[in-house]
């Protein structure tokens, strides 16, 4: 048990090293140009998003559509605190996260009694209402934008963060916890009814998703050298929940890979930029006719028969 234990650490080390490693090179090498270089860059942080929005979406079933606002507290706080008060990097950023989880508590604790439709819209109300506070405030210099934030977000960064939301967003859903948020959104009578306290397992994973977020915010709002409120619309958030659909609900080599083909495609094609929402709405439209028509439910049947004959053609 001891040696399948250790083999997995060193399998996993190596999956976050490598990638690291090359890409780290081919930045200093120069093979890697600025463009791609800050692509790379946004990928990441698009995944910490995606992965995070994932354990309460995907995994928890809770559609909400307030990810933008959670990002905008954690960039705003943590470049406020490096203008104003010149604090460390990384403990903004640590602020920033814990300041977004704070306002996960204080918004999921009245929604998250609130199900399908009705959370959607009151998630997404809150995303404008953070936005119309931060247009409004003299200290983040309104719509105007928040400039002078040093610029600290490096790949190392970047890459350490996402590696630790995949990490623990991995962990928890493997763990006793992860099943008891997995039995919320299968069945939540169900689930009460065998002793699950469902409304602790709904804050926890909303906090932890909202956590991340923060972070990720924190990390943009040193990257980009002016900080708008326009950026954290609720246009950001279906960009977010997009990924997570795009990807697979609960899946999260799903989410990561969507994270970077949504990243790397519009940036790519930025004389379709303006059409972007539109494809986001047709591909969020698709995988949910997909899902409840009868070739999505066939294909779904199928999967683990070709699974099945699989395994026993190779027996």
């Amino acid at each position: 048990m001891k040696k399948k234990l250790v083999k997995s650490l060193i399998l996993a080390l190596l999956m976050v090293a490598i990638p690291y490693i090359v890409l780290t090179l081919l930045m200093s090498l120069g093979i890697l140009n600025s463009f791609w270089s800050g692509i790379i860059m946004l990928c990441g942080i698009n995944i910490v998003l995606a992965v995070s929005l994932n354990l309460a979406t995907g995994y928890l079933g809770q559609l909400t559509l307030g990810h933008a606002g959670f990002m905008a507290v954690g960039a705003y706080v943590s470049a406020i605190l490096s203008i104003y008060y010149q604090w460390p990097f990384l403990l903004t950023l640590l602020i920033g996260a814990l300041a977004a989880a704070l306002i996960g508590i204080v918004v999921g604790v009245p929604s998250l009694r609130l199900k399908g439709d009705y959370l959607c819209i009151i998630t997404l109300a809150f995303n404008e209402i953070i936005r119309v506070i931060i247009v409004n405030l003299k200290i983040t210099n309104g719509s105007r934008g928040l400039i002078g934030t040093p610029h600290e977000t490096n790949f190392t960064f970047v890459y350490l963060i996402a590696a630790l939301t995949i990490f623990v967003v991995y962990s928890i859903v493997h763990s006793r916890h992860g099943r008891a948020i997995i039995s919320v959104k299968e069945d939540e009578t169900a689930s009460e009814l065998s002793g699950i306290n469902i409304t602790y397992y709904k804050i926890l994973a909303f906090v932890i998703s909202a956590f991340f977020a923060g972070a990720a915010g924190a990390l943009y709002s040193h990257y980009i050298p002016v900080l708008v409120p326009k950026y954290f619309d609720y246009n950001k958030s279906v960009e977010i929940l997009v990924m997570v659909v795009l990807g697979g609900m609960g899946s999260l080599p799903g989410s990561i890979i969507a994270a970077i083909a949504l990243t790397v495609v519009p940036s790519l094609l930025i004389s379709f930029s303006n059409y972007r929402m539109l494809i986001y709405a047709i591909v969020l439209i698709a995988a949910m006719l997909l899902k409840h028509s009868d070739a999505g439910i066939a294909l779904k049947r199928m999967i683990p028969f070709l699974n099945k004959k699989g395994k026993e053609e190779s027996l």
